[in-house]
């Protein structure tokens, strides 16, 4: 056997040795730190390097003179590499220390947050992006949370007035009826019914939007045409913005149809109208329209309701919200239910609907799927 292939066989004898005691001990390394497991490799590539060198001498039958100098060289050009080696793991076990220290953070429910640059791999950055987007993700849930939370009971709040008022009310005029002491009893009765008729719909709200949440909602779907629902829409929200002195109109294109279910929609666009006309002033206009757009049903409300700021566009359709704490029970007075209903209606036909501010006021745009 030539001499080159016995000095190649000795060198991978010695050096597999190390090796293989290497891999005995990876099982035990994986469950230590960072820093012991890059020492491990580093030792092991040195330390298999030297075998073979010094294994391949012994067997060249060197003198002892000249093997002590090929074991000096050996020793301190492995502690030198060995030093560099571990010097240059140095910011690779910080970066991962860092990393770890902030994913705890984020476990615990804290911000995720590492330098820039910090992760010293292109593996560990890319986990490190990831985990600073799901942090991020994560805080605006949480803040999300805070606020349905809040709105939650500002709901209840809110529902428990409107209901304690009229309820009062009706108790009230009961008993001037039953003592007898009302002029003109058809005028309370009346008045009773209309303070029944308004908590009915806010139990039926409430009802909805229990159904919305819960996943329940039943729609009869079917060619619906739009124009038809528009206009039925304006007649019902006619009278009320006659007395309040705010003129309603608008068309729809013909032949805009859409798979839904009418009565649904019908009550998504009342609602729109009804919070366009509580939220415009006097001796202005409301118009509604419907048109076809990039495929898609489009139907806007423009009211004149003078905006709304910008931090709080983004919660107009959220559970319970209103644009202002005032609480005087009137025929407009609602628990914010409204807008939710609408937003609950455009998700379960696959639609949705947004706001923006334009003009005088709003503009409010539902978007349905086209039949």
């Amino acid at each position: 056997m030539p001499d080159n292939v016995v000095v190649a066989l000795i060198a991978a004898a010695c050096s597999g040795a190390v090796g293989v005691v290497g891999l005995l001990l990876a099982p035990v390394l994986r469950r230590t730190s960072v820093r012991l497991a890059f020492s491990a490799v580093a030792v092991v590539a040195v330390v298999g390097f030297v075998a073979g060198l010094l294994g391949t001498a012994r067997a060249m039958f060197l003198s002892d003179h000249d093997f002590g100098v090929v074991l000096i060289v050996c020793v301190v050009a492995g502690v030198v590499s060995l030093g560099f080696a571990l010097l240059l793991a140095v910011p690779f076990v910080r970066g991962s220390r860092l990393v770890g220290s902030a994913a705890r953070r984020l476990g615990e429910g804290g911000e995720y947050a590492v330098p820039s640059g910090a992760a010293p791999t292109r593996e560990l950055r890319a986990l490190s992006d990831e985990l600073a987007v799901a942090s991020h993700r994560l805080i605006e849930a949480r803040e999300r949370e805070q606020q349905m939370e809040q709105a939650r009971r500002d709901l209840v709040a809110w529902v428990s007035h409107d209901l304690r008022s009229p309820l009062a009310g009706i108790r009230a005029m009961a008993e001037a009826l039953e003592d007898d002491i009302v002029e003109d009893p058809d005028r309370y009765h009346r008045q009773i019914r209309m303070e029944v008729d308004r908590m009915a719909v806010l139990v039926d709200d409430l009802f909805t939007l229990s159904r919305i949440h819960a996943g329940s909602l039943t729609l009869d779907l079917g060619p619906v045409d739009l124009a038809d629902v528009i206009s039925h829409a304006l007649s019902a929200a006619e009278p009320l913005a006659r007395a309040h002195d705010i003129v309603v109109d608008g068309a729809s294109e013909s032949g805009l149809v859409v798979n839904g279910d009418a009565a649904q929609l019908q009550r998504a666009i009342g609602n729109l109208l009804a919070n366009a006309v509580q939220n415009t002033q006097p001796d202005q206009t409301i118009r509604i329209s419907g048109v076809s757009r990039d495929g898609v049903a489009v139907v806007s409300v423009a009211d004149a309701c003078g905006g709304i700021p910008a931090v709080h566009l983004s919660r107009v359709f959220d559970l319970g919200w209103r644009d202002s704490p005032a609480r005087t029970p009137g025929i407009w007075s609602g628990a914010g239910l409204g807008l939710a209903i609408v937003r609950g209606i455009a998700n379960a036909h696959g639609g949705s609907v947004s706001v923006r501010n334009e003009g005088p006021g709003c503009v409010f745009e539902l978007r349905l799927a086209r039949a």
